[in-house]
């Protein structure tokens, strides 16, 4: 396995003013989701574990992400629970805004296989993970990588609507974040997460359309954001994440893994969906080239 991720998906409903909009856009996603799906599209073997619940919804989740050759042999159904849903309503010049409708179906530690993460090269996590509920779940799934000397990659992801408390927000985050090997952060985000910004980790800081830097060996290195057509940035970062965890599985240099992530964000960015955009291996080495 090249990477194991873990966290919740839910059913997307998008559309523009709901209370007079009369048609909608169905889809499926999470940040791990996205992840899993980028990975798997560039020819990693890439595992994703989560519970859904015993719906259609929860059904379409799977389905997807088997077809995009995902493995969800951990993942699992609960009966008699709804899956989640995320309402993203557009507005033409402002960002989405996003409710979301939680389930009963969430991750527990007795749910995390030790073994399976133990074969990984790398661990992949979020913060939304961290504020959706299933700590228990997560912690087991890093002290696992960190006893099995599996790359620990953590994606700090705040979103202000999942933390009612800005101080547990920092706490619970800060924990997080200093487990990591690998830490991807918003410039927005550093300040939340300042005790793990020193040390021998890797910190891949994002900047938007500003690009991505990360420094390595005491080196620093940066790369530009690509001007892309925006449909919706709401994948973007997770998509980078994709790209970044690939070319580092291929150990290519700093500045390339960035390049790769800026690349896959661009691909999302310009899609209506977080994920169904993403660029398959077969596309990458012509992307790269064209820059």
């Amino acid at each position: 396995m090249d990477v194991y991720t873990l966290g919740e998906a839910f059913a997307v409903v998008t559309s523009g003013r709901i209370r007079h909009e009369h048609e909608a856009r169905l889809d499926v996603a999470g940040a791990e989701f996205t992840v899993a799906v980028g990975l798997a599209r560039l020819g990693h073997r890439v595992a994703w574990l989560g519970k859904v619940g015993g719906d259609e919804l929860g059904a379409r989740i799977l389905t997807a992400l088997r077809g995009e050759g995902v493995d969800v042999t951990d993942s699992r159904v609960e009966d008699g629970t709804a899956t989640g849903m995320v309402l993203r309503e557009t507005r033409l010049g402002q960002a989405a805004r996003v409710t979301y409708y939680r389930n009963g179906a969430r991750l527990a530690q007795g749910n995390v296989p030790v073994d399976r993460i133990a074969t990984a090269r790398i661990l992949h996590i979020s913060g939304i993970t961290a504020a959706l509920n299933a700590r228990d779940a997560m912690h087991a799934a890093v002290r696992a990588a960190q006893n099995a000397g599996v790359v620990v990659s953590v994606a700090v992801d705040y979103r202000d609507q999942l933390w009612p408390d800005l101080r547990e927000a920092e706490e619970i985050l800060s924990t997080l974040a200093c487990s990591a090997d690998l830490l991807f952060v918003r410039q927005s985000e550093l300040d939340l997460v300042k005790p793990a910004l020193g040390g021998g980790r890797q910190v891949v800081v994002l900047r938007g359309v500003r690009g991505a830097s990360v420094r390595v060996d005491g080196v620093r290195h940066d790369a530009p954001g690509l001007a892309t057509p925006v449909v919706d940035p709401g994948g973007s970062q997770d998509a980078f994440v994709a790209g970044y965890l690939s070319a580092l599985l291929e150990r290519l240099h700093p500045a390339d893994r960035l390049r790769r992530g800026a690349l896959l964000a661009a691909f999302a960015a310009s899609s209506p969906s977080d994920w169904q955009g993403l660029p398959t291996r077969a596309e990458l080495p012509l992307l790269d080239l064209d820059g």
